[in-house]
């Protein structure tokens, strides 16, 4: 397929600034891909399209504070530096991108704190926009990490605005709000964004309802928002992500098969480490390390057969996994069906639940 094809006009008021008061107080548009129709309900309902025994998989990650504002050496200029990933925790050196770019070389240091107690030294260009760092410190082991943390913001999709001169009072809540009640192991930059409607009183009507859960884990990565820039699809590298799934999980998604449960992915990162470890043989293994699957039409999915996903960005490479859950031409319908109804767009938007 054509980068093209999922483009379409979303208006800026549709791209959620705030979530919503409560995580499962959201929208929800149900779309039954046998026959492309849709409904509008409320996160709640989406437990009556379940039986007793059905499942459905959660990521675990957790969301670190990797973006951090620092001052160049000598010039004092601004610089926002973005924590990708730690490379060597004893050495202290991360994978970041900065901006503006253009000011940062190999041998700079940037400033961090108002004691600039943390100082990075750049030593390696990456990319255009992408640098190692190794950071500088007295502070030693566990003590600098949690120092450096402090000193980080909630790593907000850029398309989620906040002004730092005058904070809005909600602002303050992003460090909770962006991250899910059940996130364990840190390591992603962005939100597992689906997993974000999913309160407590939620996770009890499934207990009510039945309905049993298991975690995998995919530490998500800029590679989801990076503007794709190539029409031919078969032709984009998406960036690779670290992920885990147990072989308890395997099991039980073989037993699941095997008594025609629904397994429901919840958010692409979910469906993106189930089809990742799909064997020759049609079944599931346990697997922990690196993934680069890109998925979109056509594309034949083999582990979940239900799949909830938030409203995406155009021409993004999640908006595309779910074209090819869902077919195009439903998605593409149900985006319509959502701009229409007025939902709300992005991580802290509202929902979509994809049914047989």
């Amino acid at each position: 397929m054509k980068l093209s094809q999922f483009k379409f006009n979303l208006p800026k008021e549709l791209i959620t600034q705030y979530p919503a008061r409560y995580r499962d107080e959201a929208r929800l548009l149900v779309l039954h891909k046998s026959t492309g129709d849709v409904e509008i309900k409320q996160i709640p309902d989406m437990l009556d399209y379940f039986n007793e025994g059905d499942h459905f998989i959660f990521n675990d990650t957790k969301v670190f504070p990797a973006r951090l504002y620092g001052t160049k050496e000598r010039t004092g200029a601004a610089i926002e530096v973005f924590l990708l990933r730690e490379l060597n925790r004893e050495s202290r050196y991360w994978d970041v991108l900065v901006d503006p770019a253009r000011k940062i070389r190999i041998g700079n240091k940037i400033y961090f704190g108002n004691d600039s107690s943390i100082v990075a030294e750049v030593i390696d260009n990456t990319t255009s926009r992408g640098r190692t760092l190794r950071f500088l410190s007295d502070y030693e082991g566990d003590e600098f990490r949690e120092k450096l943390f402090e000193l980080g913001h909630t790593p907000l999709p850029k398309y989620i605005q906040r002004n730092l001169e005058e904070p809005d009072e909600r602002d303050a809540d992003d460090p909770e709000r962006y991250q899910t009640i059940f996130a364990a192991k840190e390591g992603a930059v962005a939100v597992p964004a689906s997993g974000l409607h999913f309160s407590k009183s939620m996770l009890k009507r499934m207990e009510i309802h039945g309905i049993e859960w298991s975690f995998v884990t995919s530490h998500i990565g800029l590679g989801n928002f990076k503007p794709i820039d190539v029409e031919d699809l078969s032709k984009h590298k998406m960036d690779s992500e670290n992920m885990e799934i147990s072989q308890t999980v395997v099991d039980t998604l073989e037993r699941l098969h095997a008594e025609e449960k629904q397994v429901c992915a919840i958010g692409t990162d979910v469906m993106r480490v189930l089809e990742s470890v799909v064997g020759t043989n049609g079944h599931v293994k346990a697997f922990s390390g690196w993934t680069n699957k890109f998925i979109f039409p056509p594309y034949d999915f083999t582990v979940a057969n239900t799949m909830l996903a938030n409203f995406y960005m155009p021409m993004s490479t999640q908006l595309m996994m779910v074209a090819a859950f869902a077919g195009y031409e439903n998605t593409m319908h149900a985006y319509e069906v959502a701009i229409e109804e007025g939902m709300r767009f992005g991580d802290y938007g509202d929902a979509m639940l994809v049914v047989k």
